[in-house]
């Protein structure tokens, strides 16, 4: 019974004490928090630092504070920004400068181009002033840009243009103490650009970007190049795949408008040359080829017409389906352009050496016809010996040895056209017939060389063809 009883004192001792550590361990968490308390409230009263602490020595700058709204700091409730700055005195100078990111399509189907720049605006607007001894300027968006004035500028001649709103409108405005404004943003255009096809393909393009004030005259508003020619930025890395950019420049000009009076207007201006060998390729080659090949037909006996009709026929439409794709893709202009010119040429060269054949075929059939004629009139020459011996006045016939020789056995059989020949010298022997031949003097000389036309093709036809070449593309070149 002692031991239990000794036991349960213990017990009650060791419960007193740890209940007396608990209070005196909250007591001083409680005194180390009233004491942090008491210390943050004299450094807030100012006597936690000494007098002429560097901390102290630094005046705030009001642009970081995050209690102050730009708004207020730019004071744009106190200003009426719905008219211009100095509104009253002299135009305000707005200078600009471009940056062409890339320039896009160039049609001449549309007779437009579409490009890609970064517009900037330079001018001061006091209003917009604010004190700031460390922050040289504050940087806006395009939320602000609708509560303050900035010049309204658009592209003239434009057909499409947009503001690039990819995350967020691709808009800043920089707004300098001195009240320096800088706004710019990414805008993509799609312009007009009057084209001179006249020397297409072989052409040189000039288009111009026009900016100008919708609103403001020369007497409210100066437009400028801020920097002259070099205002003015291209990435080197700009291409077109038809054409080759040769240059970049500005100008600046005033335009006039009868209703609204003049106003300052700056240009864009960049030459464009065109890349020749694609339509090598496409147009040229081609058409030359076909040219060549229909003087295939010089060289194909003039009796195989299945051979000639075809391939006449087939290099004419062959031309024909060049000369329409080629215009499928440009303007319907009223003006003949130099590929026209060397399409229609060689469509007129291909339309010849069909009609070349046409008439040796004809000459041929009228020759034949009056061989058939010749040969119903000649008595029959049945047993004559030696032929050759057998000559008439070539004065009389018009024919000789000679004349043989050189008509050959064209329109005449290949077996019996020397035959045929020969029996009529004989027949003309006879003076019945030779007053029959006197009497129609030009109907003896019926043999007519039609293989002579083919012969003489095969030397006009390409030289002709080599000269206007050589004349086309020394004008165009």
């Amino acid at each position: 019974m002692q031991v239990d009883a000794a036991f349960v004192l213990f017990c009650v001792w060791l419960a007193g004490a740890a209940g007396k550590m608990v209070q005196s361990r909250g007591h001083k968490l409680e005194t180390y928090k009233q004491s942090r308390l008491r210390r943050d409230a004299r450094m807030d009263g100012g006597g936690g630092h000494k007098t002429g602490s560097p901390i102290y020595k630094r005046s705030p700058d009001m642009t970081k504070s995050l209690m102050t709204k730009s708004e207020q700091l730019l004071r744009i409730d106190d200003h009426d920004f719905t008219m211009r700055p100095a509104f009253g005195g002299p135009p305000i100078p707005v200078g600009v400068d471009v940056q062409v990111e890339s320039l896009d399509t160039i049609s001449e189907v549309d007779m437009d181009f579409t490009m890609t720049l970064y517009l900037r605006h330079y001018w001061k607007d006091e209003r917009l002033s604010f004190p700031s001894t460390n922050n040289q300027s504050m940087t806006f968006d395009s939320r602000l840009v609708k509560k303050i004035w900035v010049p309204d500028m658009f592209f003239v001649h434009s057909k499409r243009s947009f503001i690039h709103d990819t995350t967020t409108d691709n808009v800043m405005l920089r707004v300098y103490p001195d009240g320096n404004v800088l706004y710019s943003l990414r805008v993509t255009v799609t312009a007009m650009c009057n084209m001179d096809l006249s020397r297409f393909p072989l052409d040189t393009q000039t288009c111009s970007l026009e900016i100008e004030s919708y609103a403001y005259t020369d007497d409210d508003l100066m437009l400028y190049w801020k920097k002259g020619n070099e205002s003015l930025n291209t990435d080197d890395r700009i291409s077109l795949s038809q054409f080759l950019i040769q240059k970049f420049h500005t100008t600046t000009k005033l335009a006039f408008y009868s209703s609204t009076g003049w106003y300052n207007r700056l240009y864009i201006h960049f030459t464009l040359r065109r890349h020749i060998f694609f339509f090598l390729l496409q147009t040229y080659f081609p058409a030359t080829l076909m040219v060549m090949l229909s003087w295939v037909s010089f060289w194909i006996d003039r009796r195989a017409v299945p051979a000639r009709v075809p391939l006449g026929i087939t290099t004419v439409l062959t031309m024909s389906t060049i000369i329409t794709g080629v215009n499928a893709s440009m303007p319907r202009v009223s003006y003949i352009k130099a590929v026209d010119i060397y399409l229609w040429v060689s469509f007129v060269f291909v339309f010849l050496s069909v009609i070349e054949y046409a008439a040796v075929n004809y000459l041929s059939t009228v020759q034949e016809r009056k061989e058939r004629k010749l040969r119903e009139r000649l008595p029959c020459t049945c047993g004559i010996g030696n032929p050759d011996e057998m000559m008439i006045d070539p004065q009389i016939t018009g024919y000789g040895s000679t004349d043989v020789n050189i008509t050959g056995n064209y329109g005449l059989p290949e077996n019996g056209g020397r035959q045929e020949r020969i029996l009529a010298q004989v027949a003309l022997n006879d003076p019945q017939i030779t007053g029959q031949v006197k009497a129609s003097r030009g109907y003896v000389n019926i043999w007519i060389d039609t293989h002579a036309i083919d012969k003489y093709s095969r030397v006009v036809f390409p030289g002709a063809y080599i000269l206007f070449n050589i004349i086309y593309w020394s004008i165009y070149l």
